[in-house]
């Protein structure tokens, strides 16, 4: 097992230093093949040591070496192999895959094809470190690595200045939340003299209950899942974040990176257990991030930002579970919403290369007669994350509804709320661009296409996962124990206290009150589905511009004015230090320098005058020197 777990993490990092060595003299499709086939091969090696897991298996410790020993704490380089990690795992690697397969055809045409998937491979590289690492230091190596690749990702189109700022405004944003995660992982390393997960796990009993310390370490690695996982306030990164090429858009902001910060508390939940206080702020926060995103999602009208403000929703979702204790519910939403998710993004892509580029959707319209096989995928994948019945969507979104119900039934009416909203941007995006007569001009028309098979099997491939992903943990009405399966499975990464906490939270809604619950989303779910359809097929009501909308929808189109308000109180401030700095820099700074500077040369054009070669007045200089000692010498005595 050891070999195969290194196999995991270095297959990518070999295909990221072959393409980053000698990929601009390689053909693209060595290059596309090479970097698609090292990470299709970790996640076949991830499957067969999945085969060889179950929920009794207890955690494998693979230690590459001891790095190094500080104040009694020993911290080795190794990894740790567990439930958790491998379906981590086998996510990033089998969604990675496909999206890598994609990008052969999505960027066949652009210059730095072999740097692109150079950053891919790092990419995976470096996620998998952050999943596989047995201690929170190495979970932080990777933790910088993805925020880098997502940077160079991000701005991969250099060339234009916005795409450049949305590559550094994701990078300084999340260096926020990476700061209190780090001084979260001292604080844990200073409490346990411990940092590996094992360790610290059994150390977590010396913490009180809601004590000081556990709420500040907590709520600092909350901080930095807030960063990651784009919750309020740190999440006005991601929608930005579109600027990249639409695979990054699938494979960092909707199945993977994104996922990072929810990982963080799940790994961590003998933490967050001990920490109720905390756990009430991560569900407030939950609350407000999906509130704020799904009502943004509302009149957007770049195809590509609806989907990342829905990203954003669906992450509050999962930090609602969280919140609530339900950990294997968030990743259970995790592995839907990246299925699905994933599945949108790259049938946006596909909308993209046959509309030119254009992702605008007042521009689309009847594109399910030219592209058959990308509409039909987009089909499913927005009956999956809307909540038609038994997909995989439905299933997971459910359970975070019976969870909430549990807890307090004003949870689950907000959660219903905000379930019809996602249905109804979801819906409103896929009527827009399918439906109705294109509305592009004459020579988009003339472009339009199907894209080619090595884009549209991942679609197809990502399709049938949305359909069948939820199958994976069937609520106990369907078949078997109450939503027993992905429970039980990760049962041995769960402390005692967090998985009683979880088992009572799933277990606290009656067969016939769950039956009503779940029959009141599927009535919501149709009623939406026909007046969206009735509003945007039947009316023909057509997407304004920004500038057009007027009350609620002026206030969705314009986020809030959030970014305007984040621009004016810390942009222009910190912009207003720096200039203030230059000031004092150039008014203080350098004219103190520049007098320093200007004496020095005075005084060396003073002595040029006695030091002019001459001799005899160097010997008339050292007597004159020893008649004035002798002179003084005598008067002192």
């Amino acid at each position: 097992m050891e070999n195969l777990v290194y196999a995991i993490i270095l297959l990518p990092l070999l295909g990221f230093l072959i393409n980053g060595l000698f990929g601009k003299s390689l053909p693209k499709i060595v290059v596309g093949v090479l970097g698609t086939l090292v990470v299709f091969a970790s996640f076949c090696i991830s499957v067969s040591l999945f085969m060889d897991f179950d929920s009794e298996s207890q955690p494998v410790i693979v230690k590459a070496f001891e790095w190094f020993r500080v104040n009694g704490v020993q911290i080795n380089f190794g990894f740790q192999i567990d439930q958790l990690s491998l379906m981590m795992i086998m996510i990033i690697t089998g969604i990675g895959s496909l999206i890598h397969l994609y990008s052969i055809g999505y960027m066949s045409h652009d210059k730095g094809f072999y740097k692109f998937f150079t950053y891919l491979n790092l990419f995976i590289f470096s996620m998998l470190l952050l999943v596989m690492g047995s201690n929170y230091l190495i979970l932080f190596i990777g933790w910088e690595g993805v925020g880098l690749c997502s940077y160079l990702l991000i701005g991969f189109w250099y060339t234009n200045e916005e795409y450049g700022k949305a590559a550094r405004k994701a990078f300084i944003m999340n260096r926020i939340g990476d700061l209190a995660l780090l001084i979260g992982i001292f604080m844990i390393a200073s409490q346990t003299n411990a940092l590996d997960y094992l360790s610290v796990a059994q150390n977590a009993s010396k913490f009180e209950l809601d004590g000081t310390v556990i709420i500040f370490i907590t709520a600092s690695l909350f901080i930095g899942a807030t960063g990651k996982s784009a919750q309020v306030p740190l999440y006005t990164w991601l929608p930005d974040a579109m600027a990249g090429p639409t695979p990054v858009s699938a494979l960092i902001h909707a199945a993977t990176m994104v996922t990072a910060g929810i990982y963080l508390v799940v790994r961590s939940n003998f933490l967050f257990t001990l920490a109720p206080t905390v756990q009430g702020g991560i569900l407030f926060i939950g609350f407000l991030t999906a509130a704020l995103a799904g009502f943004y999602a509302l009149r957007q009208n770049d195809i590509k930002k609806v989907l990342a403000y829905s990203t954003v929703s669906q992450l509050g979702f999962m930090f609602i579970a969280l919140g609530l204790g339900a950990y294997t519910t968030a990743m259970f939403h995790v592995m839907t919403h990246a299925f699905f998710k994933a599945l949108l993004f790259l049938g946006a892509g596909s909308v993209i290369h046959a509309m030119s580029n254009e992702q605008d959707m007042r521009f689309m319209g009847g594109l399910k007669k030219v592209i058959p096989i990308t509409h039909a995928t987009f089909l499913i994948g927005t009956l999956a994350i809307s909540g038609f019945p038994l997909l995989s969507g439905m299933i997971s979104k459910d359970e975070i509804l019976v969870a909430a119900f549990a807890k307090n039934p004003v949870y689950w009416v907000i959660l219903f709320i905000l379930a019809a909203v996602t249905a109804t941007y979801m819906f409103r995006l896929y009527y827009l661009t399918f439906h109705g007569e294109f509305r592009g001009t004459e020579e988009q028309k003339h472009h339009l296409h199907e894209s080619p098979l090595n884009m549209t099997l991942p679609l197809i491939v990502l399709a049938i996962l949305s359909v069948i992903g939820g199958f994976i943990n069937l609520p106990h009405f369907i078949g078997h124990g109450h939503y027993a399966k992905l429970m039980e499975w990760l049962k041995p990464v769960l402390t005692e206290e967090s998985f009683k906490q979880m088992e009572t939270t799933l277990s606290g809604v009656e067969f016939n009150t769950e039956m009503i619950l779940l029959g009141a989303t599927v009535i919501m779910f149709f009623s939406v589905w026909f007046i969206v359809k009735n509003t945007y097929v039947n009316k023909k009501k057509m997407a304004l511009a920004e500038e057009n909308y007027t009350g609620w929808e002026k206030l969705s189109a314009k986020k809030l004015y959030i970014d305007e308000l984040y621009n004016a109180l810390i942009v222009k401030t910190v912009e207003g230090l720096g200039r203030g700095g230059k000031m004092f820099d150039k008014g203080i700074l350098d004219r103190f320098v520049d007098f320093v500077g200007e004496g020095a040369e005075d005084s060396g054009r003073s002595m040029k005058r006695l030091q002019n070669g001459n001799v005899e007045n160097y010997i008339l200089i050292m007597s004159l020197a020893v008649g004035i000692i002798l002179i003084v010498n005598f008067l002192l005595q």
